[in-house]
C-alpha cells in the first residue's frame, strides 16, 4: 500500500474527487455499536461516499472486506482485543485491495507511524472525524497518506528521527542481534562485554528509536537492512 503524505488542507479538491467516478465503498469496524452509528451518519451526508458493512469486531471485518470488495475499511484498531497494531497487520494481510483509515484516541506519533508502517494510510484522531474523516476516506482512496494535523508534525520529525536514527555503531550492531532473537545474556556473550552494558545498550536504542516490542525491532531491523528479510 504504497502512500505519500498528505496533510489535512482546509478544504477537499473537487477536481481530485471528479476521478473518482463511482462512490467511494466504505466499511466501518468499531466494536461500539454508537460510535459506528455516529460515523456512518457523518459519511452518509457525504457526496461520493458509501458505507456499504458494519463490523463489530476482527473477524467480520476481514469477511466484509473480502466478501464486499470495500475500498477503505474505517477502522478503530482496539476492535481486535489485542495489539492494535497486529489489528491493523492482519487486516492489511487478508485484504490487500483495501485501504485502510485508522480513527483512534491514541495521540502518540510513534503509534501513528508504526500504525502506517504496518500498512495503514490515514490515520484520524477520533476526536476529529467530525471535521477530518470524509477527507481522510477520498485520500485513502487514492492511496494518499493523510495525518490528523495534531499528528502530522510530530510524525514528520519521528521520521527524520528514525532515518537518521542516532544510534551508535555499537547500538546498530546489538539491534542486529536482538532482532535476530539472541538474549541480552548470548549478546553479552558474543560482543564479550558485561550483560549490564548490553542492558543499557538496550534501554538507549528503546528511547531513541520508540519501539516497545521485538516485533517492532525486527520490523525496523529489516527496513535497515541490518538483518535478512
Amino acid at each position: 500500500m504504497t502512500a505519500h503524505l498528505h496533510v489535512v488542507s482546509s478544504g477537499w479538491d473537487a477536481g481530485s474527487a471528479d476521478r473518482l467516478a463511482a462512490p467511494i465503498r466504505v466499511i466501518l469496524a468499531d466494536d461500539h455499536a454508537m460510535v459506528r452509528r455516529n460515523l456512518r451518519l457523518l459519511l452518509d451526508h457525504e457526496d461520493g461516499i458509501e458505507v456499504i458493512a458494519e463490523a463489530a469486531d476482527l473477524a467480520s471485518a476481514a469477511s466484509h472486506v473480502n466478501g464486499h470488495a470495500g475500498q477503505v475499511l474505517v477502522l478503530d484498531p482496539r476492535i481486535s482485543g489485542g495489539s492494535r497494531i497486529e489489528a491493523i497487520r492482519s487486516l492489511c494481510e487478508r485484504a490487500s485491495a483495501t485501504e485502510i483509515v485508522v480513527v483512534t484516541m491514541e495521540q502518540s506519533p510513534a503509534f501513528a507511524q508504526r500504525a502506517l508502517e504496518t500498512g495503514a494510510v490515514a490515520v484520524v484522531l477520533k476526536d476529529r472525524a467530525d471535521t477530518e474523516l470524509s477527507q481522510a476516506v477520498r485520500r485513502a482512496a487514492m492511496g494518499e497518506e493523510y495525518l490528523s494535523p495534531q499528528l502530522a508534525a510530530a510524525v514528520e520529525a519521528l521520521r527524520r528521527r528514525v532515518s537518521g536514527d542516532g544510534l551508535s555503531p555499537r547500538e546498530t550492531e546489538v539491534l542486529g542481534l536482538i532482532a535476530l532473537g539472541h538474549a541480552n545474556a548470548e549478546i553479552a556473550r558474543r560482543l564479550h562485554l558485561p550483560c549490564r552494558t548490553i542492558e543499557a545498550y538496550r534501554a538507549g536504542i528503546d528511547r531513541k528509536l520508540l519501539l516497545s516490542t521485538r516485533a517492532e525491532l525486527v520490523h525496523f531491523a529489516l527496513r535497515r537492512h541490518l538483518i535478512g528479510a
